[in-house]
């Protein structure tokens, strides 16, 4: 553990603590700054300060860096819903609640780990921390993952997502009565310019995002959609249901306050097909929407059909 001092010039006066950490540790992230501020490490007066405390010349900001912690991803035997497994790729039925793989602070609990130790080899084309993971769902959306068990099969994979040959199709609940029945959305999305928690549609540093949407059934105040995906940006569905009026359902970021978050967003990667990355032969596979959601919808056809 070390202890660094830093004392504010008079030009720094009236800056934020976080924007004062971003200019004095140019090596850290600003994830790393912001729980080293969250985690009480950084003090003035011996007192843990916010991230918004604007500073003043001459006093001195204690900052305890803590010491390095192990990063190594190891293999934990959590269960895993395997739908399809052979020497080249392993189509998996990921929970809605488990994180996709490790990231900054994050090291154990996700399906990276269960699938280290569920099988040997993974491809490494994504490095140590994303090993065999060629797309990633939401934390909170639960459904269908391809995972590539050796390189050649994850280059192959990859060009298939870069020339939007895979089939993704997603299952959504969302918010209103939709009324036509299909619908497409052409809608830039980037980093939500006044969040940087969250995506937006926006024409700053965003790249092109295509979702189109059939309605399958419509409740009271609520409709269900199946989601096809001609792009594959971050929350994609999500911002995009949320951008023209219909949020999903139970959606922490994106959704409505008085919604059920419980099991995060009604949001199920129901569909997935691609070519096989060796033998070409055409690959599909489907996955039920988890028991939560069936009753969601069971509930929801229940009212309607007594209103």
């Amino acid at each position: 553990m070390e202890i660094q001092s830093i004392t504010p010039t008079v030009e720094e006066k009236g800056m934020r603590i976080d924007k004062l950490l971003q200019k004095h540790f140019i090596d850290e992230s600003r994830t790393t700054l912001q729980n080293w501020i969250k985690e009480g490490c950084v003090c003035i007066d011996d007192k843990p300060v916010k991230a918004s405390r604007k500073v003043e010349p001459n006093e001195v900001i204690n900052v305890t860096i803590p010491d390095p912690v192990d990063t190594t991803i190891a293999p934990e035997n959590i269960p895993l819903d395997v739908v399809y497994e052979d020497h080249d790729v392993i189509v998996v039925n990921k929970p809605s609640g488990m994180i996709v793989h490790p990231s900054a602070g994050i090291y154990s609990g996700t399906l990276v780990n269960a699938l280290l130790y569920h099988c040997d080899d993974l491809s490494s084309i994504n490095g140590v921390n994303r090993p065999g993971i060629v797309h990633r769902i939401d934390k909170e959306t639960s459904g269908l993952l391809m995972v590539a068990k050796n390189d050649k099969a994850h280059r192959s994979l990859s060009a298939q997502l870069e020339e939007h040959s895979v089939i993704r199709r997603y299952v959504a609940l969302v918010h209103g009565v939709i009324p036509h029945n299909k619908g497409r959305i052409v809608a830039p999305i980037g980093r939500d310019p006044d969040d940087r928690q969250k995506m937006a549609v926006t024409d700053k540093n965003a790249k092109e995002a295509i979702t189109n949407f059939t309605v399958l059934e419509r409740f009271d105040d609520m409709t269900l959609i199946e989601c096809r995906l001609e792009t594959g940006r971050t929350h994609q569905i999500r911002v995009h249901m949320q951008y023209i009026g219909y949020p999903v359902y139970g959606d922490p970021k994106y959704g409505r306050r008085s919604d059920d978050t419980s099991h995060g967003q009604y949001l199920h990667a129901k569909i997935l097909g691609f070519k096989h990355p060796i033998t070409g032969e055409q690959m599909l596979f489907e996955a039920k929407l988890p028991d939560y959601f069936e009753e969601k919808i069971e509930e929801l056809r229940q009212v309607k059909n007594n209103g």
